[in-house]
């Protein structure tokens, strides 16, 4: 028997603020404000109409919802069941379809290996302490050509400042302690570990946050948060 790839603290953390994810002037407005943009990313990369695609560490559902609303046949996975519980909710109000499930990235890539189009795993890697194993998942879960895309955290001085100090203790966009730095992946780390696992990285692009502004966008600086786009081998 496998040993679960999750942090029972992190699941903890997330379970407890469930109930307001939903809220975008709560703990999760950074996600509610970054969905638009790095959905539209995606779509862009992957043409998500018709696509059948697998959003994993999905939460409460936010870029799930989005990818639906684009014309994809989602499916949603967590180990958080009330995070699953308050996504399942939100479709009453939203009339999308998703289907939510309990499960790990590894143990649904043993049940279900390459029969997905799209598969994304955002603002996750950072929070499960073996984050090749759930890089190898998603690319055991993906059909052979598929697109994978990933989004995390880099390490350095200047994530630390930002991405922590900044965001956590200053400008408060986050409760504290919701990154661990030591957990942080530089995209030299996440590429090779993309490769070992048989994807193809084709695009990597920055996300950045403007406190003046209060506007985030995509662009070259990937010192702080980033997003990379694979593919199949």
């Amino acid at each position: 028997m496998t040993t679960l790839n999750a942090d029972p603290a992190e699941l903890q953390k997330f379970s407890e603020l469930a109930h307001r994810w939903w809220d975008p002037a709560s703990e999760f407005k950074p996600l509610h404000e970054i969905n638009p943009m790095r959905l539209d990313w995606i779509d862009r990369t992957a043409s998500l109409a018709g696509k059948v695609v697998l959003d994993v560490g999905c939460g409460g559902g936010i870029l799930s919802e989005g990818m639906a609303s684009r014309g994809a046949k989602v499916t949603g996975i967590d180990l958080s069941e009330k995070a699953l519980g308050v996504a399942r909710l939100h479709l009453y109000e939203s009339g999308l379809e998703v289907d939510y499930t309990l499960i790990s990235a590894e143990a649904c890539a043993a049940e279900r290996p390459a029969q997905f189009d799209v598969v994304t795993c955002m603002e996750m890697l950072e929070h499960v302490p073996d984050p090749a194993s759930t890089i190898a998942a998603c690319a055991r879960l993906v059909k052979p050509g598929g697109h994978v895309f990933f989004s995390t955290l880099n390490r350095n001085l200047k994530s630390y400042a930002l991405a922590i100090i900044g965001a956590e203790y200053l400008l408060k966009l986050l409760p504290k302690g919701t990154h661990d730095y030591a957990k942080f992946i530089k995209p030299s780390e996440l590429s090779r570990h993309c490769r070992n696992a048989g994807l193809n990285p084709t695009e990597l692009i920055g996300m950045s946050y403007n406190p003046l502004t209060k506007v985030y966008s995509l662009g070259r600086d990937t010192d702080v948060n980033y997003l990379i786009h694979t593919t199949r081998n």
